[in-house]
C-alpha cells in the first residue's frame, strides 16, 4: 500500500491523512467544503478532547492551539434534589490527570487542511459519491470513508448486534457563549444529570472569536428539554438555552446572567440514532472500502467522546496500515483493522455511553452518590473520560461496583492513617 484515498476531511480523515503523509504515503483527500466554507459556517461539534487524544495530535505535530485554548482541568457532577428546588442531591468534582481542551473545528479543520496540502497531500473539493469511490478504488491501494453523510453513508450496513438503539435517544443542542462566570476553583466539564429530563454540561473552549464556553444540551425525547424545533433565530436559541438553566439547574443559571453568543453560527440543534455499522462496504463493482470513526461507530455525545473516538480510531488505523507494509488491503485485513479498534477500545466507549442514555441502575446511582465522599472514586470517574475502558468492570456490574467502592475507600483509610 502506497497510495491511499480518504473521503471526508474531519478530525479522523485529516489526522489519518497527515499521519500517512509523515510516513511517506501518497494521500488524496476529498472534502465537500473548503476551509473558508468551514471557517465561516456553523459549529459542528463540542469536540472536547482529553489527554490521550491530544497527545496523538501532539505526536503528529498538529496541536497548534495549546497556548491559546483554555484548559479543562477536571470533571464535575451535579444532580438536582428531587424535592428541594435549587438544591443538589449529588455534587462532586475531581481533577483530570492531564488537561483536556476543546478547539472549535471551524479553527482546526481549515488549519489542518492547509497543513495537509503543505505536507504534500492532494485535497479535492468535491462531494464524493459512488462514482468517485469507484474511481478511487481503481487508482489507490486503499480507500477509506470518513464522512457519514450522503449516499456513501448508506453503503455501510447497520450492525444490529452491536447497535443498542434504532432511534435518537436525545434531542441535542449546542450554544457557544461569551460572558459566563468561570467555574472555581478549577475549570471543568460541569455535568448536570437531570432525571427524566436530560443532561446539561458546559466547559471552556476556543472558538473563532477567542476563548468561550460551550453549552451542551441533551434532552430526553418528548420531555421538557426536547424544545428546539420551534426556535427560529440565534437569539431565540440563546433564550431557550437560558430558560432550560433557569428551570432545571439554577446554579448553572447563576453563571450565565451575562452570556451572549460568540457569533450567530455558534449554535446547533438536531438528533441522531447512535449506530454501529459494519466497517467494510462493497461498491457496485465489487471493490471494497473501509469506514472510519463516526461512519462505523457513532455514539451519542452524552459522554463527550466523539472527537476522542475519531482521534483514536485514526491512530489505530494508521498503525494497522503501517504494519501492513506492502501487503494488500483486502476485505479480511479491513475487518481486522476495524476489529482492533472495536474490541481494543470502541466497544467499551459504546457500552459506557449507552448506559448513560438509560435510567441508571441502583449500583450506578450508588457509585455516583458515593464518589463525593471518596476522592479516589471521583478521580476514577473523571479520568475515565480519557480512557473509558477503565470504567469496566466496576461501572457495569453491581458486585464489581461494591468491590471497587471498598477498594477506593480503603485507599482513603490507608492515606489517613499514614
Amino acid at each position: 500500500m502506497k497510495r491511499i484515498a480518504i473521503v471526508g476531511a474531519g478530525q479522523s480523515g485529516l489526522q489519518l491523512g497527515l499521519g500517512l503523509l509523515a510516513a511517506g504515503y501518497e494521500v488524496t483527500m476529498f472534502s465537500n467544503r473548503t476551509g473558508d466554507d468551514i471557517r465561516h459556517g456553523k459549529v459542528m461539534s463540542s469536540q472536547c478532547m482529553f489527554h490521550t487524544s491530544l497527545q496523538i495530535e501532539r505526536d503528529l505535530g498538529l496541536d497548534h492551539w495549546a497556548s491559546d485554548c483554555p484548559t479543562v482541568d477536571g470533571i464535575g457532577l451535579a444532580v438536582p434534589h428531587p424535592e428541594q428546588k435549587g438544591a443538589k442531591a449529588i455534587e462532586w468534582s475531581a481533577r483530570l490527570d492531564g488537561p483536556a481542551r476543546s478547539v472549535d473545528q471551524r479553527l482546526k479543520i481549515p488549519a489542518w487542511m492547509a497543513e495537509f496540502e503543505k505536507r504534500g497531500g492532494e485535497l479535492v473539493f468535491k462531494d464524493a459519491g459512488i462514482d468517485e469511490l469507484e474511481a478511487c478504488t481503481r487508482s489507490h491501494d486503499l480507500t477509506l470513508v470518513a464522512s457519514g453523510k450522503g449516499e456513501i453513508s448508506k453503503l455501510f450496513e447497520r450492525d444490529a448486534h452491536k447497535s443498542s438503539f434504532d432511534k435518537p435517544q436525545r434531542a441535542l443542542a449546542l450554544t457557544y457563549v461569551n460572558g459566563m462566570t468561570p467555574r472555581k476553583p478549577f475549570s471543568a466539564v460541569c455535568f448536570n444529570l437531570i432525571p427524566g429530563v436530560g443532561e446539561y454540561f458546559v466547559f471552556p473552549a476556543l472558538t473563532t472569536t477567542g476563548p468561550c464556553e460551550i453549552m451542551v444540551f441533551e434532552g430526553v425525547p418528548g420531555g421538557p428539554m426536547d424544545c428546539w424545533t420551534d426556535v427560529k433565530t440565534p437569539q431565540e436559541h440563546l433564550a431557550r438555552s437560558k430558560w432550560i438553566l433557569d428551570t432545571f439547574t439554577p446554579w448553572e443559571a447563576e453563571r450565565c446572567k451575562d452570556i451572549e453568543l460568540t457569533d450567530d453560527n455558534g449554535i446547533l440543534a438536531g438528533r441522531f440514532a447512535p449506530t454501529v455499522r459494519k466497517p467494510v462496504a462493497t461498491l457496485p463493482s465489487g471493490r471494497k472500502v473501509l469506514g472510519l470513526a463516526d461512519v462505523v461507530v457513532l455514539n451519542d455525545p452524552i459522554t463527550g467522546q466523539g472527537s476522542n473516538n475519531a482521534a483514536k480510531c485514526a491512530d489505530t488505523y494508521l498503525k494497522s496500515i503501517l504494519a501492513r507494509g506492502d501487503g494488500a488491503a483486502d476485505a479480511a485485513w479491513m475487518q481486522q483493522t476495524f476489529d482492533r479498534y472495536w474490541f481494543g477500545y470502541a466497544q467499551w466507549v459504546t457500552q459506557w455511553t449507552n448506559m448513560l442514555l438509560t435510567p441508571p441502575p441502583p449500583h450506578v446511582l450508588k457509585l455516583l452518590g458515593t464518589a463525593g465522599a471518596i476522592p479516589p472514586l471521583a478521580s476514577a470517574f473523571a479520568n475515565g473520560f480519557d480512557d473509558p475502558r477503565t470504567f469496566f468492570p466496576w461501572f457495569a456490574d453491581p458486585v464489581e461496583a461494591d468491590r471497587y467502592i471498598d477498594t477506593c475507600a480503603a485507599t482513603v483509610a490507608v492515606a489517613a492513617a499514614a
